[in-house]
């Protein structure tokens, strides 16, 4: 796949990069204009946020055992999707541009491939999300009975097939020997793949449009039975926040990729008077911002979550001051001072002699219920 390699009949396998955007249409200035400093600027700020915050998740559903479910492990491996979403997207605007005509063709397969791969595990997890949620909610419970080991099972499974289909254009679905096929946003890539891809994901996330409507529909249904119930109401409400979520994150997952989609379907097509090019650049835009809407969502709707954050960020600055001051003060979370001071409290108060009880009424419990 390099520029060394000898040409066959019909095949031009020993031309550049640029060779193939010139035949396609996608012609790349050799110099930075300001247009191209501006995107690439642009999008090193987003990928850098995307990194940030979702390492923040995939920490904080570590860190708090009341996240150790199965519905948080497959949200933690969302996050890592739009983790890697990001770090490919940082690839991409180190490959962009005036640098794209000095890539090899193996470079510029490597570049799409991470991208292709990113998409195709949070389409996939968020496929395993519902239909994770459709069988918690039609047995009326708060979290799946799933065990650890297959929640793990599904998620390499995810991932063995985000990475193949991310090298199946570099194992031969291409158009290095029918130039008369090839995409126009993605020049060395067959036209007939671009179809495949795009068709999967969108009948993929027509099937969780569907399960999510039918969930909705049935939540509906049983709220209106609960609804004289007040031990069941508290239940059903937890259920339907979750739920709430869930479908923030599919819904916004939707909105920013299908414009891509539907635009690499027309170029799949060969839709010579669509423009796609015109549109590109803002739909991979609205495409990268959707790997930190996900943390967002978290954030304000999660309480646990939300203060799981909080923990973490406050863990990092003080031991950044602590670092600082060559300070030995020890931190401790804002539950073990609120325990300590209230113990000295009790002992203050009888005398010296520490309060034992036989429960865990001094222990401040930190739990909260998902809202």
């Amino acid at each position: 796949m390099d520029t060394l390699t000898e040409d066959r009949e019909g095949c031009y396998l020993n031309r550049s990069v640029n060779f193939f955007y010139e035949k396609s249409g996608k012609n790349i200035s050799s110099h930075w204009r300001t247009r191209d400093y501006v995107i690439v600027t642009l999008g090193m700020t987003v990928c850098f946020i995307v990194i940030f915050s979702n390492l923040l998740v995939i920490g904080a559903i570590l860190k708090n055992r009341r996240f150790h479910y199965p519905i948080y492990y497959l949200l933690g491996n969302l996050a890592l999707a739009d983790l890697f979403s990001g770090i490919a997207y940082l690839h991409l605007m180190f490959h962009t541009g005036p640098w794209t005509i000095k890539l090899s063709k193996y470079q510029w397969f490597v570049r799409q491939g991470l991208i292709d791969t990113s998409l195709t595990a949070s389409v996939l997890n968020l496929l395993a999300v519902a239909v994770e949620r459709h069988q918690t909610i039609f047995n009326m419970q708060l979290h799946s009975k799933m065990s650890t080991r297959r929640v793990f099972v599904i998620i390499v499974f995810i991932w063995l097939v985000a990475i193949i289909m991310g090298l199946v254009p570099t194992m031969g679905w291409h158009c290095l020997c029918d130039l008369d096929h090839c995409s126009t946003m993605a020049p060395m890539y067959s036209r007939s793949y671009l179809v495949f891809w795009a068709v999967l994901n969108l009948l993929t996330f027509s099937i969780m449009l569907a399960v999510y409507t039918r969930i909705f529909l049935y939540v509906r249904h049983k709220s209106k039975q609960m609804s004289q119930h007040t031990s069941q109401m508290r239940h059903r409400e937890t259920v339907f926040a979750l739920m709430k979520t869930v479908s923030m994150i599919l819904g916004c997952f939707v909105i920013c990729w299908t414009p891509g989609l539907v635009l690499l379907l027309l170029d799949g097509l060969g839709c010579n008077s669509c423009k796609v090019l015109l549109f590109e650049k803002y739909c991979l835009v609205l495409a990268e911002c959707n790997s930190f809407v996900n943390p967002i969502i978290y954030s304000f709707r999660d309480k646990d979550m939300r203060r799981t954050f909080k923990e973490i960020l406050c863990c990092l600055c003080r031991r950044g001051s602590s670092k600082k001051g060559n300070s030995e003060v020890h931190f401790n979370t804002m539950e073990h001072e609120n325990y300590k001071s209230r113990t000295a409290e009790l002992m203050e108060r009888s005398n010296g002699t520490p309060l034992i009880r036989g429960g865990t009424e001094d222990i401040p419990d930190s739990s909260e219920k998902w809202n």
